[in-house]
Parts: structure tokens; C-alpha cells; sequence
């Protein structure tokens, strides 16, 4: 195969599809940009449009929670919330274990708008924030892969990433989440970096910082930002790539940016005393001890200081990597935290912090996630991948880092397939921009011409045809021939429509579902809306007390807090793992136990899913299994994995399943009062199987509220004295009227 030729501009940078368009390049520019932003917003909407303007999942019910208190009550306040209705009886300090840019963010737009005078509601700001930052994103891409390559390769790939559902997953309309606006400063701090390593300019670096302070603001995945830029550094001192740019940019970067992002409370003095920072912090000792010896190099060139400069960035690498280890065994640095090492060791979470495996975003990736996430950018991205190893300079060699360091940590955990997407949309703009050049390129055909000096012609042979002047030569044999590139085009053509298609479809219906309003479709094609969630939370905030205690388990926590603003013991923090496993603890005891814990933690209300009536898979059932694990790992005396399965090691509700299994509290509060109605009555649709245990009654709780198809089940915890009450026969509850009625006394 023939070689590429980069087409290159005047001023040295890549210009790809626009180096015969210099007048028009600018409105082009704008205008794809605009229908990427357009296209990107619009996609997101099939939620709001399906159901409602609402909030969704899990987590961002807290940030709106949140965010409408910081708007009530001022960023102060907020900094300084308690807030008692969570993990009772401890409570949370919310401005302490927050990252607050989302809220921040949301409450300045809330704020400039009605300065404005234009009024909103800070529900819809919410719902719509992710949206409208997916069209910053495609800037940002743009920008990004502009200073990589060309403008062309920008521009596919700022369409790319405002439609491809790796991204969308998480953007959509009412994902209200720290990643809808994480993943715009991530790519806007990487076009800043590469800014300011390319032109070693303090302005860009402080810009780089102050980008990088936004992110850390927003989404604990900061931490790829500070691995990844000191892993660059690192990698182009390795390739003798050290420069005086290199040395400004990331000395000015890491000092202001370490003192910025340590001005988030969340964060703290972690910088400066977690593993998870300390590669930035020995990258920039190895790139002061290599500065130094530069500059003393300077001042003698003539000294033998090549194999000086060798050992010392040896020495100094060394010297380094001792402190480090030194200062962690001492304890000054804390080790890696459970979830930073699980992406090292897979089976770590599993094993030793079961929690962190029963969250299905911590799950290893599926080949197939990726082909639904990125379609055809899977195999493209490979390609521009190639093109900038193949034209490598300081800039590409990062995109080349971050390419593979985003592929592994994806293929470890299917929540990382959010930074993956960047880089691959950003690979695959080049890849399909150098296609794109191949194809519309025009040959370049050389022009031959003939001079007209009669006195070269006198000994022509009679006959012999003059060439004429201008005579174009014939084209070479490398080129592509008019159907080769029409077909190409086609293809090209048909390749981007399939890939549009596809994530259009896939965001519709497979990221715009509010997980809290569920739609089934009948036979002839009628949707039914089934609102149990919301109903459930309803009741809880019109018919308890305001102090009502709910124990369910932490999946829920955030919604009850939030719909239901009623108190809960545990929810989606997960910062105390004890807790957890005392409410698992309760879920997987008998009716007794549980109702010793429920006792002592001051409970009012039990609150369990159950998706056996309507086949709802994401049920407490489906989850048990997780609730025993936790709960074995911190009582491990009294619970026991083993006790929940069969002989033959199955997890079963039926007439099969073990004695323990179908005595504790998880499996009555689920099945309880569930044998009328069904066919067979009592059939669990879900698993496809009858329960085992039937016709049970229940000592310690009653049933207080269930949902209209049995998705939310609610009970009530009795008081001592409600079943400790001897109770008398029917005929022996009337009270003789001589004992009420008194006689007259003389």
C-alpha cells in the first residue's frame, strides 16, 4: 500500500480536508460544530419526551437534593450542611464528602438566569445541565483533535462523541450526574495541556491548572488526569524528548494545580498523602533533578555530562521510588484505596470488599459493550492509533498513552467505558479524516511544456509528432481510479449513516429510561406505565411521621431521601461498610434477629423491592446474594454464604431451597401475602419458579402499603407492646356494663 502524505499547512499543522477552503473553512467550522451541538442535545431528549422532565437513577437524586439546598440556603450553608436524614444514626457532613462543581455549576445557571430575569426552576436546570454540556464536549473534542491533527479530524470527531452512546449514557436528559459535565473539563484539560506543551507558555499551563481545578471540582476520576499527564512527562523523558517547554508547562501545572485542587474540601491533603497522587509528585522531583542537571550541563557543554545526566535521572528515579515506598510503610502515605486497587487486581473487590463488586458498574466489560457502546469506532479507532505512531511527536505520544491506559481500565470496569469513548471518537476523527482526504484529494498531474527553439527540432525525425505545449503527463499507477473512489465514498457514506442509526436507537432505548417510571408494551403495541417507585415514595411522605426511620437496602437510600425526604440508614455513599452490613445483616436473619437489629437501630419502616408480580429483574431477590456477602464479611459468626444455597450450590426460592433461605426476613417481606393472582397463583415471574414458603404470617412487621403491581412493598415495625399483648377470645372482649355504670350511694 502506498504511503499517506499529511497534508500540511503553511504554518506546520495538519489541515487535512481544508487546505483548498481557506476562505471558507471558519463558516464550515461553526456550522458543523452547531449541528454536532444540535444533533447531540436532541438525542438526549427521548427521556423527557417519553415520560417527563424528571430526575433519574440513583445518585442523581442526592446532587439534585443537594443542589436545591445550596440554592436555597447559599454555597456556605451548603459547605457546612449536616444532613440527619441520612445514615441514621451517624448523619452525613455533606460539604465534606461531596465533589460540589455539578452543584456549583447548576446554581450558577440558576443564578445568572434569574438575574436575568427569566425564571426556572432549578429541577429543569438539573435535568437539562448534561444535555447542553454534551455540545461543550464536542468543542472540546474538536479542539482536542485539532491540536492533534487537522480540523477535519476535529470535526468528526466532535460528531462522534455528541452522539455515541459511551457517552450518551450518561448525558442523557435528567442523568443529573458528576460525569454529565466531568468528561467536557476532562478533554478541555488535555487540549490545555498539549497547548501548553507545545508552546511552553506559563499562560497555558496556568490555564491547564485551572481547567484541571474545574475537574477535580466535579468527578473523582480527577485521578486519571494526574496519572495520566505525569505518565506523558515521564514516557517523553524516557524517548530524550526533555525541553525547556516540557520542564515550564508541567512544573507551572503541577505546582498550581496541586495547591488549587487541594482547596476542595472532599479532597483535602490527599495530594500530598495518597498513592494515587504520587506518581505526579515523583514525576516532577525526576523532571527538577533533570532540569538541574541541564542547566549545570549548560554552563560547561564541553564536560562529558551525557552519561552524568543518564545516572543521575536514574538516581534520581530511584531515590524517589525508596521515599515513596518508605513513607507508605511508614503510614504518611496512605496505600492505594480498595477501589483504585481492584482496577490492578480484578479479583481484589470480590474477595476482600464485597460491596464494590455488588455494584454492576464495577463489573469487568463485555466484548459486546464495547460494539454497543462505540459500533463501528471499535475497529477505526486502531487506525488513527497507527497514523500518529506512525507521525509521532510530543503531543501524539499522549494521545498514544491515553488511548492504551483508557483500554485496559475499560476492559476492567464497565463504568471506565466513559473515558474510553473520548479518545477513541478523538482516533477514529483522524482515521476518517485521512480516508476522507484519500478519497476527494485531487491527483496531483505535473504539466510538461515544450521551448520553442526551433534550432532542437532540426534533426526530428519526419513525421514525428511535436508534443504539444502543456500536455498533461498520464497519471501514475498508484492512483485511485474514479469508480475505486466512489465506491469508497459510498461506503464511507452508508458506514456513517449505520453508525448514526445505531446510536440514536441505542439511546433511546437503551439510556433514556428514568429507571423510576418502567413502561411494558402489550401485544398490540400499548404502552402502560407502571409508577410504583414514585408511588411508594409518595405514600412514605404523606402517611408516616416526619422523623419516620426507613431501613431498606442502600440502592434506594437516595430516593427515599430525596422523593420520600423521610430518614434512612443506609444509602448510595457507601463510605461506612459496617453499617451496610448490619442492614444485610437484618435482611438475611430470621424474623426474630432481624427485629433485635431493626430494635436497636430504631427502625419504623422495612422498604423492599420485589419484581416477581411484573418480571422485574433488578429486584432485593436478585440482590440478596450481595446483602449476605457484605454482611458475612463483618459478621462472619452468624452469617454464612453457604446457608443461602442448596445442596448442589444453587440459589433458589422454590420448594428446593434451603431452610435458611426461605426463613429470613428478605424472603417473607418479598413473598408475603403473594398467593392469589398469577397463573399458577403465587407464580414468581421472575425467577420462573412458585416460592417455597407460602402462607406464612408475620410476628414482628405488618404489612403497611404495597404498590399497585407489587414492585415497592412497604411494612411497618410493630412496638413491644403490640405483640407482646395477651389477646382474649371474641366472646371475652365485652366489658360488663356494672363496672361502668355507678350506683348511687345514700
Amino acid at each position: 500500500m502506498p504511503s499517506t502524505a499529511v497534508p500540511k499547512s503553511n504554518n506546520g499543522q495538519n489541515r487535512g480536508i481544508f487546505k483548498n477552503t481557506a476562505g471558507s473553512s471558519t463558516l464550515i467550522t461553526v456550522t458543523v460544530l452547531s449541528l454536532a451541538w444540535l444533533a447531540g442535545f436532541a438525542s438526549r431528549l427521548f427521556a423527557v419526551i417519553r415520560f417527563e422532565s424528571i430526575i433519574h437513577e440513583f445518585d442523581p437524586w442526592f446532587n439534585y437534593r443537594s443542589t436545591a439546598y445550596m440554592v436555597q440556603h447559599g454555597f456556605y450553608n451548603f459547605l457546612n450542611w449536616f444532613d440527619e436524614r441520612a445514615w441514621y444514626p451517624l448523619g452525613r457532613i455533606v460539604g465534606g464528602t461531596v465533589y460540589p462543581g455539578l452543584m456549583i455549576t447548576s446554581g450558577t445557571i440558576h443564578w445568572i438566569l434569574h438575574a436575568l430575569n427569566i425564571p426556572i426552576h432549578i429541577r429543569d436546570i438539573c435535568v437539562f445541565l448534561a444535555p447542553v454540556f454534551s455540545g461543550l464536549t464536542a468543542i472540546a473534542t474538536y479542539l482536542l483533535t485539532s491540536e492533534l491533527w487537522s480540523r477535519g479530524a476535529g470535526l468528526f470527531a466532535a460528531c462522534f462523541i455528541a452522539i455515541v452512546p459511551g457517552y450518551s449514557s450518561r448525558s442523557v436528559a435528567g442523568s443529573y450526574d458528576n460525569e454529565g459535565i466531568a468528561i467536557f473539563a476532562l478533554q478541555f484539560t488535555y487540549y490545555l495541556w498539549l497547548k501548553s506543551v507545545k508552546s511552553g507558555s506559563i499562560f497555558w499551563s496556568i490555564c491547564t491548572a485551572l481547567s484541571y481545578f474545574y475537574m477535580v471540582s466535579a468527578w473523582g476520576g480527577y485521578v486519571f488526569i494526574i496519572n495520566l499527564i505525569p505518565l506523558h512527562v515521564f514516557v517523553l523523558l524516557i524517548m530524550g524528548r526533555f525541553s525547556q517547554r516540557l520542564f515550564v508547562s508541567y512544573s507551572v501545572f503541577y505546582i498550581v494545580g496541586l495547591l488549587l485542587s487541594m482547596q476542595i474540601p472532599f479532597v483535602g491533603f490527599q495530594p500530598i498523602r495518597t498513592s494515587e497522587h504520587m506518581a505526579a509528585s515523583g514525576v516532577f522531583a525526576l523532571l527538577m533533578a533533570i532540569g538541574a542537571l541541564k542547566y549545570l550541563h549548560s554552563l560547561n557543554p564541553k564536560g562529558q555530562w551525557k552519561q552524568l545526566l543518564i545516572l543521575g535521572g536514574m538516581l534520581a528515579a530511584a531515590a524517589v521510588f525508596l521515599v515513596v515506598v518508605l513513607l507508605t510503610y511508614m503510614g504518611v502515605i496512605a496505600p492505594w484505596s480498595g477501589r483504585f486497587y481492584s482496577l490492578w487486581d480484578t479479583a481484589y473487590a470480590k474477595i476482600h470488599i464485597p460491596i464494590i463488586a455488588s455494584v454492576s458498574e464495577h463489573q469487568p466489560t463485555t466484548w459486546s459493550s464495547f460494539f454497543f457502546d462505540l459500533h463501528v469506532l471499535v475497529c477505526t479507532f486502531p487506525v488513527g492509533l497507527w497514523y500518529c505512531i506512525k507521525n509521532i511527536n510530543d503531543e501524539r505520544v499522549f494521545v498514544a498513552l491515553y488511548a492504551l491506559s483508557a483500554v485496559y481500565f475499560a476492559g476492567v470496569m464497565v463504568r471506565l467505558m466513559l473515558t474510553l469513548t473520548p479518545v477513541v471518537c478523538v482516533l477514529s476523527g483522524i482515521a476518517f479524516s485521512i480516508l476522507l482526504d484519500l478519497v476527494l484529494k485531487e491527483d496531483d498531474q505535473p504539466v510538461l511544456t515544450v521551448e520553442n527553439d526551433e534550432s532542437k527540432n532540426l534533426y526530428d525525425k519526419a513525421g514525428k509528432l511535436k508534443k504539444r505545449t502543456h500536455e498533461t503527463a498520464p497519471p501514475p499507477d498508484n492512483g485511485l481510479g474514479m469508480n475505486v473512489r466512489s465506491g469508497t465514498l459510498i461506503a464511507f457514506m452508508i458506514l456513517l449513516m449505520l453508525f448514526s442509526v445505531h446510536c440514536t436507537w441505542a439511546t433511546s432505548n437503551a439510556y433514556s429510561s428514568p429507571s423510576i417510571v418502567l413502561a411494558s408494551y402489550g401485544n398490540d403495541g400499548s404502552r402502560k406505565i407502571l409508577d410504583d417507585f414514585r408511588e411508594a415514595y409518595g405514600w412514605l411522605s404523606q402517611n408516616t411521621a416526619e422523623d419516620a426511620r426507613v431501613m431498606s437496602w442502600w440502592d434506594y437510600g437516595y430516593q427515599i431521601a430525596g422523593m420520600g425526604n423521610r430518614t434512612t440508614l443506609v444509602d448510595n455513599n457507601t463510605w461506612n461498610n459496617s453499617h451496610i452490613a448490619l442492614v444485610g445483616k437484618a435482611m438475611a436473619s430470621n424474623e426474630s434477629a432481624a427485629y433485635e437489629i431493626m430494635t436497636m437501630l430504631d427502625v419504623d419502616y422495612v422498604l423492599v423491592i420485589f419484581g416477581g408480580a411484573i418480571g422485574y429483574s433488578g429486584d432485593d431477590i436478585n440482590k440478596f446474594i450481595w446483602m449476605v456477602r457484605i454482611a458475612e464479611g463483618e459478621h462472619p459468626k452468624d452469617i454464612h454464604e453457604a446457608d443461602y444455597f442448596t445442596e448442589r450450590g444453587e440459589y433458589r426460592i422454590d420448594t428446593e431451597a434451603s431452610k435458611t433461605m426461605l426463613n429470613c426476613l428478605m424472603y417473607k417481606l418479598s413473598y408475603y401475602r403473594y398467593d392469589s393472582g398469577g397463573s399458577p397463583p403465587g407464580y414468581d415471574r421472575t425467577r420462573g419458579a412458585l416460592p417455597g414458603n407460602r402462607g406464612f404470617k408475620l410476628t414482628y412487621l405488618e404489612e403497611a402499603y404495597t404498590t399497585e403491581h407489587w414492585l415497592v412493598r412497604i411494612y411497618r415495625v410493630k412496638k413491644p407492646d403490640e405483640f407482646n399483648r395477651p389477646r382474649l377470645p371474641l366472646a371475652k372482649r365485652t366489658v360488663p356494663t356494672s363496672n361502668i355504670i355507678s350506683k348511687k350511694v345514700r
